[in-house]
């Protein structure tokens, strides 16, 4: 009585023994697979060649998704360069919130941003930058541990830019110095799909400390 094995025993057997098909060459022709992309029976050697065809395929998607990334960094890096040089550039104090919201409008192609301050010293009392802030704004910037990024729910932050009816996606960043908020940084799109939830938030974080450093000679 013939015994009859399993899949598994052959696989098992097929893994033990490397040499089989070198003892056994003719098989290699011989034994016919059900192909998935074509339906139809090909030998073993044609079945691993679609194998290595769908490997070699899914390697190069990687690599492409890698390539991008590696632009998209690239790109974000050189625009936040250009950013901190406009933030150096700047030889007064005073100049600077002006400086460093409009420098990322023009770098990073923000279609608004502002930002307020407070706990500023008293010769920047009355600057656009220190009016409208509530104590419920100071709170809220507390609060924030890392950035928002996301829908605008009808933030008081928001209703800081100058077309804040507009703005369906924001991001959100508060500034600070010793782990003590002392403002707020506001971005604002009108496409709801700029700033989401799910985007990447490692350059709005060195954004925000860069410009908390920026900031900090405004201080009291």
């Amino acid at each position: 009585m013939t015994a009859t094995l399993d899949s598994t025993a052959v696989a098992d057997y097929l893994a033990d023994h490397p040499h089989f098909f070198q003892e056994h060459v003719k098989l290699l022709g011989e034994v016919k697979l059900s192909s998935p992309l074509t339906g139809k029976a090909v030998s073993l050697q044609e079945r691993q060649m679609e194998v290595m065809r769908d490997k070699y395929k899914a390697l190069e998607l990687r690599m492409s998704d890698l390539v991008r990334l590696a632009e998209a960094n690239a790109a974000i890096a050189n625009k936040f360069h250009g950013w901190t040089q406009t933030l150096l550039k700047t030889r007064h104090d005073s100049d600077m919130p002006r400086a460093l919201v409009e420098g990322l409008a023009t770098h990073f192609g923000v279609p608004q941003a502002t930002l307020r301050l407070w706990q500023l010293a008293p010769a920047h009392a009355g600057s656009w930058y220190v009016n409208g802030v509530s104590e419920d704004a100071r709170l809220f910037a507390n609060s924030l541990l890392a950035p928002y990024c996301g829908s605008n729910h009808d933030f008081e932050a928001v209703r800081w830019l100058a077309d804040a009816g507009a703005v369906q996606s924001t991001v959100i960043l508060p500034l600070r110095s010793n782990g003590s908020a002392f403002g707020l940084l506001i971005l604002g799109s009108p496409d709801p799909e700029r700033f989401t939830a799910s985007m990447g938030t490692d350059f709005l974080v060195h954004i925000g400390d860069t410009a908390s450093a920026a900031l900090a000679a405004l201080r009291a």
